[in-house]
């Protein structure tokens, strides 16, 4: 890994630290993420639809949440599966997690992911809002640990966010996806440039079946991306 793209790293990881106190506000869509009831009904029929999606993946034996976040999905995939591994760099979010989730088949480690691999014992490997802070260069290498953290016949599922500006803040811009990162502010004004890399489903579901994934990876009418994929013996072209 490059010097810039540790540095890329390591300030997208202290912005999401920083920002774990606030983030819910961007599920409720509350705050600076408000853009009135029309929208809000939208955002949350779009969610739900993911959410049932998700929920068709179960029942499961053991699932590894990736960048597990304040808990919105992790309450999910603890009604599903028996037992459950969220990882995060963010001890801050990880406290949020556990607080909001209070399962106990739930364990918490706080990893930096492009660092820690797991063992191959999950049947089940989920990450909502991640693949977009995966840097480009470290694609194929993020699918490869993915993979390895499969049992034979396991199963991925994520869900990330499609190019629009309506997902986030209303002081957020996206003035050029094709650069790989994007500024972000929160409520007290503190500035970070982090990764966010934004994947159109049909590219990326080609690009991952080139990896030697199958499944689909389809679009949700405005604010989502998210796929579902198991891997195959090898590439398919």
């Amino acid at each position: 890994m490059s010097r810039d793209e540790r540095a890329a790293i390591e300030r997208t990881i202290a912005y999401y630290r920083a920002r774990a106190p606030e983030y819910d506000e961007w599920y409720r869509r509350e705050g600076r993420y408000d853009r009135g009831a029309a929208h809000r009904h939208a955002w949350r029929d779009e969610l739900q639809r993911v959410e049932r999606r998700l929920r068709a993946e179960g029942p499961r034996e053991h699932a590894l949440e990736l960048a597990c976040g304040t808990g919105h999905w992790t309450r999910v995939l603890a009604q599903i599966a028996r037992r459950v591994t969220a990882v995060d760099a963010s001890p801050e979010a990880i406290r949020s997690n556990r607080e909001r989730v209070g399962a106990g088949h739930v364990s918490y480690v706080v990893a930096d992911l492009y660092d820690e691999a797991r063992a191959p014992v999950h049947d089940l490997v989920f990450f909502g809002f991640w693949l977009s802070h995966v840097p480009s260069a470290r694609f194929e290498a993020f699918w490869e640990r993915v993979a390895g953290a499969l049992v034979p016949g396991g199963r991925v599922f994520f869900v990330d966010s499609a190019l629009t500006p309506e997902s986030t803040a209303r002081d957020h811009t996206i003035d050029d996806p094709a650069r790989g990162t994007v500024r972000r502010r929160l409520n007290d004004g503190r500035e970070f440039e982090i990764v966010k890399v934004f994947h159109e489903p049909a590219v990326l579901e080609a690009r991952l079946r080139s990896l030697g994934w199958r499944g689909r990876v389809v679009a949700t009418p405005t604010f989502f991306i998210h796929g579902a994929l198991e891997r195959t013996a090898q590439p398919v072209q």
